[in-house]
């Protein structure tokens, strides 16, 4: 039996170029899936910021000149294999040169990626693969299902081939204005029109992938129910509503092999569900130490590993956080970067209340796992939150987390029921900053007053499984249905 011939298209995909959680998905979900059934390929483009040991394992392919944006442009095609997948990036200095993927320059942004949609399906013959189903991932692809129904239809290799537009944070879109897009992209001016491409008076790239894709799906069930209302909509509630029978919200999963209390080697003492009463601690004293806090393994330590901008929630902890650093017995770690005044913020609270809160305005991989496995509490009470990963680390590494019921956070959190003796973390409903300020309170009265309750309701968070194994049979289910249509 001939297998399923499935292909991703994307900007970004780990282990070669990583931004946010989109790579992650990229990376981990196609070894996933079930590779006696799907040969599934990745085609994402090939960035001049990537490392060299990286560039070092790609082999050329073939090249070829493409007309686009009144030129003819070099696409050169490179391969790499990883973890028994193939890999293909689309290479074009002129387009994928700069210091990091993605530039502060809107309008260059959508010509290089209308340039990488058009080029990955001119591409597909080159290299003589045809695949069955073209999964594209936020608005970077939204050209692909667009050309492909437009100009590569008629073409007998790419006719009947379906699209799926997955949306990793539809806050993003890719717009700008109708006149200069219809130029770059070469598309008339038939799509550019409100049931098409433009939205608002702009061009709007994600929108148009949405309305040409077989499917859609977004990366948590909740999420797909959010982005119908006009508070989570975007702009867009209207288009999500209309196609509302083919909209389905899957899960993200994340890799165990990377995040395993027992297995990893970037904290200083492993643990698991067995021992964990006895050896957690110690990273958090262990933590303590490196980072200066005051060191007491009985003290409550609450982490927060997060990009500080509004849509994370920072102006609800901005509200209370001197209050809860003067009054409550607990120690903060966070680490992160985003906007200047909430960097500001932490350094001052830093500085004022030294020996209670550590705050780390850089990234570092290896600090991010050391505080998932150091801290008794995760603390992310997001505005939105299409999926989440950061709160599927924690419950793996028995850090309970603190959320607001949104997006994929409600999904995977379920709240603590001192009844019923239910839960693996504490939520809150409204954005409020004193209704997450209680939240917090409660959690600590539980992780003071009730240990027991509290290693129960940890022994819980650590066995659930949120692997991509879950998320991969969704997709393939997905995939058949399409494929079949």
């Amino acid at each position: 039996m001939d297998r399923k011939k499935i292909l991703f298209v994307a900007s970004e995909s780990v282990p070669f170029i990583k931004t946010g959680g989109l790579a992650d998905v990229v990376g981990s979900l196609p070894k996933d899936i079930d590779p006696e059934v799907y040969d599934v390929r990745v085609m994402i483009p090939k960035y001049s910021c990537m490392k060299q040991e990286i560039k070092d394992r790609m082999q050329y392919v073939a090249h070829f000149y493409m007309d686009y944006h009144w030129r003819s442009e070099y696409v050169g095609i490179l391969t790499a294999e990883e973890a028994g997948i193939t890999f293909y990036f689309i290479d074009n200095e002129g387009f994928f040169t700069s210091d990091k993927p993605y530039t502060d320059d809107p309008l260059f942004e959508i010509t290089r990626f209308a340039f990488f949609s058009k080029a990955c399906l001119s591409a597909l013959p080159v290299i003589d693969f045809r695949p069955e189903l073209i999964h594209c991932h936020d608005w970077q692809t939204g050209l692909v299902p667009v050309y492909l129904k437009e100009r590569f239809q008629a073409n007998p290799f790419f006719h009947g081939i379906k699209t799926v537009m997955t949306i990793h944070n539809l806050k993003f879109q890719g717009k700008w204005n109708v006149a200069d897009v219809e130029d770059i992209t070469g598309l008339s001016g038939y799509y550019f029109t409100p049931d098409k491409l433009e939205a608002y008076k702009d061009a709007n790239l994600l929108k148009g992938g949405l309305v040409y894709a077989d499917a859609i799906t977004t990366v948590s069930p909740t999420y797909a129910d959010e982005i119908k209302t006009q508070f989570f909509g975007e702009g867009l509630d209207g288009l999500m509503n209309a196609r509302s029978n083919d909209l389905r919200g899957i899960l993200n999963g994340i890799d165990y092999t990377d995040f395993s209390p027992e297995n990893d080697k970037k904290i200083p003492h492993p643990y698991n569900v067995t021992n964990f009463r006895k050896e957690k601690v110690k990273n958090k004293v262990a933590l303590q130490k490196e980072l200066g806090l005051k060191e007491d393994p009985k003290c409550m330590m609450i982490g927060i590993v997060s990009r500080l901008t509004d849509q994370k929630g920072f102006d609800l902890i901005a509200c209370v956080l001197d209050e809860m650093l003067s009054l409550d017995a607990i120690q903060i770690v966070l680490l992160g970067t985003g906007e200047e005044r909430y960097e500001n913020m932490f350094r001052y609270f830093d500085w004022k209340y030294s020996d209670k809160i550590s705050a780390n305005i850089y990234y570092s991989d290896e600090l991010s796992h050391k505080i998932y496995a150091a801290s008794d509490a995760f603390l992310m009470p997001s505005l939105f939150e299409p999926c989440g990963l950061s709160q599927l680390m924690s419950l793996k590494y028995g850090t309970l987390p603190i959320v607001r019921e949104t997006g994929g956070l409600k999904d995977t959190v379920e709240p603590y029921n001192v009844y019923e003796g239910t839960g693996t973390g504490f939520t809150f409903a409204n954005y409020n900053a004193h209704e997450m300020m209680h939240a917090v309170r409660y959690a600590e009265q539980i992780y003071y007053d009730k240990k027991k309750e509290w290693n129960k309701m940890v022994e819980r968070a650590m066995n659930q499984d949120f692997s991509w194994k879950k998320s991969a049979e969704k997709y393939q289910e997905m995939y058949d249905w399409l494929i079949g249509r």
